[in-house]
């Protein structure tokens, strides 16, 4: 079995919000980054959906959104050019 990756991350950086929150949660941001990495979105309208799918291919900022509970989400962005992913609450954007 071989894992595509469909896009660098760059330097991966993570708020002091997100880490509090993942590690409240018990999830690995590895984990997380692997979903980015291969192009599960996540959480995102099937607009959002398109306009990554279209990102990677053109070089623009990919946003993917995950729940890790009730009413709370990370979000990792990736920058158009991949040189930074940062993991963050919405609220710290």
């Amino acid at each position: 079995m071989s894992i595509t990756f469909k896009f660098p991350l760059g330097e991966i950086v993570i708020t002091d919000g997100a880490h509090s929150a993942l590690k409240e949660c018990a999830i690995s941001p590895l984990f997380l980054l692997f979903r980015h990495r291969q192009g599960n979105w996540g959480e995102i309208s099937s607009e959002d959906q398109h306009e990554n799918d279209r990102a990677v291919v053109e070089g623009n900022r990919v946003l993917s959104v995950y729940p890790l509970q009730d009413d709370l989400r990370i979000w990792i962005i990736t920058e158009a050019d991949r040189t930074v992913t940062t993991l963050l609450l919405p609220e710290e954007y």
